[in-house]
């Protein structure tokens, strides 16, 4: 029995049982699990929350009485065997004991955790004192009066019925508690209540460890929502008075402690609504060019439209404005202008929110003059995304085609106004990346993509496809634009720079082939070398050709003989998109996420550009109206804010993932994925010093108020800290600082550069 408490306390501080009760690895396979999980185990415990105040209760009182048992199966082998009874039946007497004021249930604000650590942990350790203070009173009992008949007739009602719950602590002392009792019934007592005594040890266990497990539970499920107090109790006091008070918050299904600051005596007091200010996008930099195509069009009112992210952009680059599209909730990945130039489909990429529930690939159509929401499609309907699309022509745009990026790009036609799907079809299980309507047969609808050309028949809501026959010649690759001719024959751009004119020949179809008419070439142009990537037909019936691996852009006549050729500069990249612009300018895409505007004569200016890869790094100037860049594209950027344009660039030897400015603005330092930093000169972009901190990627890099230190916040869970001089162009290694668990991710000094404030990844503070 003297082992019992120990063995009761590794039971319930076991590693198994707590990695067990704070695992949040459990649930996070996906976080839409963790908040239903979260909110039914909320409902569970609000639905328990007596059982386990009960249950706590029990338990304490089962520890109390466990180490009173003990104390006095000591002293029995001690004393006379004249004595013993009235010591035992005090034991029977202070086992009925209700459980303290400790135990009262508090606000649902209160100090659960205290009570729970008091409950196992305060129990467990009062063995040794409660042992003193049996030994003190069985030598009071020795020089007690032997013979009190009245009291010896209250000892006897009182050992063979149960405690009165009035009981209190202080019958410990009163005379009556320390009487006589018959040797007949201390026998029968102390046989009955050995017997159990193993049983009684497993029960102990088995509940010592339910309580446990639902402790942990509430704790982290209920605790996260209102201020928890910390009061000073018994052993625990020196510990609560250096914690303070606390509140426990949810990211990501983790429960992160958040403390109280010391000065604050009330946290509802300080708890405030939030602002009604609200931050308005003002300006985007950027365009995504890289991995998509004919994505750049001029609208009446003399704004491009493009899009990057989530966001499509409608900038007149006269005025040196923007606008913005905000209904999308991920990545859009193609867009469509209606034949009335006003009303604009757009498509996006499958997601997730912040709390980690699914965001569905839909088409939105919207107006452009107003950027309002006319309808959304195909929620629920589309796979992984959303990968071309197009208005019909020859029904002034009543209908919309789109193909989705599921396994059988599967091709749906839809009366956009009504929301209502008409018609779908697979497709193929090959790339597909262009759809189009023909501008005069409103019943034909063209796809093409990896060695293929389909012309599809549509009637009602049946779609019938012909595949496209090269015949003599080359099959190529990828077919990858379309184009319509004024006589209603289709124009192909593919991977080997080759134009292919389709016509419809009038065939007398086999039995069960289907109806008149394919589509064959009837005519092969070499266009460039390297793929055709788009083709735009000019108002004029003139026809633009952009190459993809030339860089060159070729008007073609009438009869599709060159005319005139320009070539967009290498630094640019390759072409994605043209279209035409006001005149004969044009507008060109490229895969360097550049948008230029360029005539045949005078060249190309740029008008819109960005990073090519994920940026990671972002510093903000100490007192101009310039912020810094870095991404993974290895490119530095110093961009204008008033004026929305690029100061300069710089191509660093790898990719940079933090930056911050020395508080007098002369140098920035950027962190990069390896561990090394350099510090630029922010007017002349020149070297100005490089050192390594560890060979993983530093996430954070921060000067301090003054300017005098530097702290490298690193992926290998240090901070580094530096000693800064000369303006910030001399440094030295001044400590490191050990302590987090994981990674790095932010880090901010105090105002009087003492001391420092870091998070990691695994959220600590």
């Amino acid at each position: 029995m003297e082992d019992s408490l120990p063995a009761l306390a590794s039971v319930c501080e076991s590693p198994a049982l707590l990695n067990f009760c704070t695992d949040d690895s459990i649930s996070a396979a996906s976080t839409s699990d963790v908040q239903d999980r979260l909110s039914a185990l909320e409902l569970r415990v609000q639905q328990q929350e007596d059982e386990i105040t009960v249950l706590k209760a029990a338990l304490a009182d089962v520890l109390r009485r466990l180490a009173i048992s003990e104390d006095h199966t000591a002293s029995l082998k001690k004393i006379p065997p004249g004595k013993g009874p009235a010591v035992l039946r005090e034991a029977l007497s202070m086992s009925c004991i209700p459980n303290g004021g400790a135990m009262i249930r508090k606000p649902s604000h209160g100090s659960v955790s205290v009570a729970r650590k008091e409950t196992f942990s305060s129990a467990a350790k009062s063995g040794t004192e409660k042992k003193k203070e049996k030994l003190q009173e069985v030598k009071e009992t020795k020089e007690e009066s032997e013979s009190n008949d009245h009291s010896h007739h209250n000892q006897q009602n009182q050992t063979s019925s149960p405690c009165p719950p009035q009981a209190t602590q202080t019958q410990r002392h009163t005379p009556e508690s320390k009487s006589f009792a018959p040797t007949k019934s201390v026998k029968r007592s102390q046989s009955n209540n050995w017997e159990s005594s193993e049983e009684s040890r497993h029960k102990l266990i088995r509940a010592a460890t339910t309580t446990k497990l639902l402790s942990k539970v509430v704790k982290n499920v209920e605790k996260h929502k209102e201020p928890v107090n910390s009061p000073a109790k018994g052993p625990n006091r020196e510990k609560n008075s250096q914690e303070g008070e606390y509140i426990k918050m949810f990211m990501r299904g983790r429960p992160i402690t958040m403390f109280i600051p010391s000065d604050v005596e009330n946290y509802d007091d300080i708890r405030t609504e939030l602002p009604p200010e609200k931050l308005k996008l003002e300006w985007v930099y950027g365009y995504r060019g890289r991995d998509c195509r004919a994505n750049v069009y001029l609208l009446p009112t003399g704004e491009i439209v493009y899009f990057i992210a989530s966001v499509v952009v409608l900038f007149n680059y006269e005025e040196r404005t923007q606008r913005h599209y905000l209904g999308h909730t991920d990545c859009v990945k193609c867009l469509a202008v209606h034949p009335d130039k006003i009303r604009i489909a757009t498509g996006q990429l499958a997601g997730v929110d912040k709390d980690g529930r699914p965001l569905h690939p839909h088409v939105r159509v919207w107006d452009s003059v107003s950027l309002s929401t006319l309808q959304v499609i195909g929620l629920g309907t589309f796979e992984r995304g959303v990968g071309s699309l197009a208005f019909s022509k020859a029904d002034s745009g009543i209908h919309l085609g789109v193909i989705d990026d599921s396994n059988e790009h599967m091709l749906t036609v839809w009366d956009w106004q009504k929301k209502s799907k008409i018609a779908e079809i697979k497709t193929t299980n090959e790339v597909v990346l262009a759809v189009e309507f023909h501008p005069i047969d409103a019943n034909t609808i063209v796809t093409c993509g990896k060695s293929h050309i389909f012309f599809w028949t549509w009637n009602g809501n049946s779609l019938a496809r012909k595949q496209g026959i090269f015949g003599k010649y080359e099959k190529p690759k990828f077919v990858q634009c379309l184009a319509f001719l004024g006589n209603g024959d289709v124009l192909a751009g593919d991977s080997g720079g080759v134009m292919l004119i389709w016509s419809k020949t009038a065939v007398e179809p086999s039995p069960g082939k289907g109806p008149k008419g394919v589509y064959q070439i009837s005519r092969q142009i070499k266009a460039h070398d390297g793929s055709v990537f788009t083709l735009c037909q000019l108002r004029n019936g003139m026809m633009l050709t952009g190459g993809g691996k030339d860089r060159k852009i070729i008007l073609w006549d009438h009869k599709h003989n060159p005319e005139k050729e320009t070539e967009v500069p290498e630094q640019y990249g390759t072409i994605r998109a043209v279209s035409e612009g006001k005149g004969d300018q044009f507008l060109v895409g490229t895969s360097r996420n550049f948008i230029l505007r360029g005539t045949f004569i005078d060249g190309f200016q740029v008008e819109v550009q960005g990073h090519t890869e994920e940026l990671w790094g972002l510093a903000t100037h100490p007192f101009k109206d310039l912020f810094l860049t870095c991404a993974q594209d290895r490119q530095v950027c110093l961009w204008n804010s008033v004026d929305h344009t690029l100061e300069w660039t710089r191509l660093l030897d790898e990719p940079g993932h933090c930056a911050d400015f020395h508080p007098s603005g002369s140098v920035v330092a950027i962190g990069t994925h390896s561990g090394r930093w350099f510090v630029l000169d922010a007017e002349t972009r020149d070297l100005v010093s490089i050192h390594t901190d560890g060979n993983e990627q530093l996430s954070v890099m921060r000067y301090s108020v003054d300017g005098t230190f530097l702290a490298v916040g690193s992926h290998d869970n240090f901070i580094y800290l530096y000693t800064v001089s000369d303006n910030g162009r001399k440094y030295s290694r001044y400590g490191k600082c050990t302590g987090h668990s994981s990674y790095i991710t932010h880090l901010d000094w105090s105002p009087d550069n003492n001391h420092i404030m870091s998070n990691s990844g695994d959220y600590e503070i």
